[in-house]
């Protein structure tokens, strides 16, 4: 169904939002009406998402100063209105002089470094199914209710898809387990974005077994390395809602913030899960002389409609870390910011006032690091009196998940190491994939009996296992010893080539084993 006139449906919505009582029903079916219509989504979806958001969202109206045109741009778009309402503000700086810029410059050789592993954006679906269809209308797709693909649709791979589709458990898992295996990490940082994109049918249990399900994941693979992460906008439910410290009682965010002191308990200090708490933000000390701030990015989000009600400096953020980089500057510590959104993807005051504080800080601040676009990319900083002179780079990391059409992927960085005056720049950095149409090849992997089956795939294996460079290939005896030493990480269970080879064979692999 298409509207004869556009704005016979940004009127509707402006007259409901404005209503000096509002009714919250009258609301919720004016603007699933004008979700249908405007073609925003499939029916189910407005419906479903619509009842989700409701009661907050107009809570949040009600308590905010908006005019019923800028109530209803917020929810149409700026057919219906100029959402323009948050104004500017600035934090205060300490009068304390800015000291003397020390251009940076390289380690010696041979100088220590730290190799940081950065997870970002993960995005696990419990829903995924494999064979389902990766080209359906919903916004997330890859699931039950996707239903089975057409003949022009493709099925949804066991490793996942390129299309609008999250990840499966299994592919969280092999992540990690590679990850693991590509260490030896001195710490991680980890920004975010847990739960799948299927934002309209999420509900605040879910959300808590996924943030727990993910974090022991961690833990469980990871080991006794210290985890330091920060949120993610999709970690509540409704997305983006993050009310500020001063909501208070079952619409506040103390259902998230406690899970997650909880569940990250053993890698924060109490003074961290204090703040966290608070406000979903924190500091800890990660070595002598280096301090990492985990901020809360979901305060400098367009889409969180609780910076309605006020957006001048959420919670105090940005107030709490010009303290934070004041004392990190008296004590000659170097400070890493890790979030979730991007600073240049914040709301116009919020972002300039993180400028100005980078300026600032500039000799404190030595590294930035980001997620959310999915993509890898960077923001830089420049100073304010030129807007020459770069004075910090915000990095920003891919994503674990697929969505949209893209490989699983995480970040290593290269940080100048833990040694008297190090500065804890980033040195470098890498970037680990899995392709998917590879994988999803041999959706179980290569096992041992596809080497047995194909000779081929062995001969690749035996390639790439000596670097590229093969003295004489690896046949008979030399591959039955092989096959059977990958098989089993125990000496005493070669026994199990029974199953695969004759006796004799065995007896061949011992020897040569020996």
């Amino acid at each position: 169904m298409v509207l004869s006139s556009p704005m016979y449906s940004d009127v509707t919505v402006e007259r409901a939002v404005g209503e000096s009582d509002v009714n919250e029903e009258r609301v919720a079916r004016v603007v699933g009406e004008a979700c249908i219509r405007l073609h925003l989504a499939e029916e189910r979806v407005c419906r479903q998402i619509t009842e989700l958001f409701r009661d907050d969202f107009i809570r949040a109206l009600q308590q905010s100063l908006l005019w019923p045109s800028e109530a209803c741009a917020l929810l149409v778009g700026r057919s219906c209105g100029r959402f323009d309402i948050y104004a500017p503000w600035n934090v205060t700086l300490p009068r304390i002089p800015k000291p003397p810029v020390t251009p940076p410059t390289p380690p010696k050789p041979g100088a220590p470094q730290s190799k940081v592993l950065f997870l970002t954006d993960i995005h696990w679906d419990q829903e995924y199914a494999v064979g389902s269809s990766a080209d359906c209308k919903d916004p997330l797709c890859c699931r039950n209710e996707s239903g089975p693909p057409s003949w022009r649709q493709r099925g949804a791979g066991f490793w996942g898809s390129y299309s609008k589709c999250d990840l499966p458990l299994r592919t969280v898992e092999n992540m990690l387990e590679n990850a693991a295996r590509t260490g030896p990490w001195d710490w991680v940082y980890w920004t975010g974005d847990i739960p799948a994109h299927n934002v309209w049918s999420q509900t605040r249990k879910q959300q808590l077994s996924e943030l727990t399900v993910i974090t022991r994941l961690i833990h469980s693979h990871l080991g006794n390395l210290k985890v330091y992460p920060a949120i993610g906008n999709h970690e509540s439910t409704p997305v983006n809602s993050f009310p500020p410290p001063f909501v208070h009682g079952n619409r506040s965010s103390r259902w998230l913030y406690d899970t997650m002191a909880e569940e990250w308990a053993p890698w924060l200090p109490e003074q961290a899960l204090k703040t966290l708490r608070h406000g979903g933000f924190y500091t800890v000390e990660v070595q002598p002389g280096l301090r990492v701030v985990s901020l809360n990015m979901n305060f400098c989000a367009r889409e969180n409609y609780w910076l309605m009600v006020n957006s001048t400096d959420p919670a105090n953020q940005l107030q709490w870390l010009i303290h934070i980089l004041q004392a990190s500057e008296e004590k000659g510590e170097r400070v890493h910011i890790i979030g979730h959104i991007p600073p240049g993807l914040c709301l116009s005051s919020w972002s300039w006032n993180y400028y100005h504080i980078v300026n600032r800080y500039e000799g404190t601040i030595t590294g930035q690091f980001f997620g959310h676009t999915h993509m890898d990319e960077f923001q830089m900083f420049y100073d304010e009196a030129t807007m020459t002179r770069a004075v910090g780079v915000a990095f920003i990391a891919p994503s674990v998940t697929t969505y949209v059409n893209l490989n699983p992927g995480y970040r290593v960085y290269l940080v100048d190491g833990n040694y008297k005056g190090s500065s804890r720049f980033v040195l470098d950095h890498e970037t680990y994939i899995l392709n998917l149409t590879e994988a999803n090849r041999q959706p179980e992997g290569v096992s041992s009996l596809t080497f047995l089956r194909d000779d081929r795939v062995f001969q690749r294996f035996w390639y790439l296992r000596h670097k590229g460079h093969v003295s004489e290939p690896c046949i008979d005896a030399c591959k039955t010893t092989v096959v059977c030493s990958l098989r089993s990480g125990r000496y005493d269970e070669l026994q199990q080539c029974d199953l695969l080879f004759r006796g004799d064979m065995v007896a061949a692999v011992r020897k040569t084993l020996c």
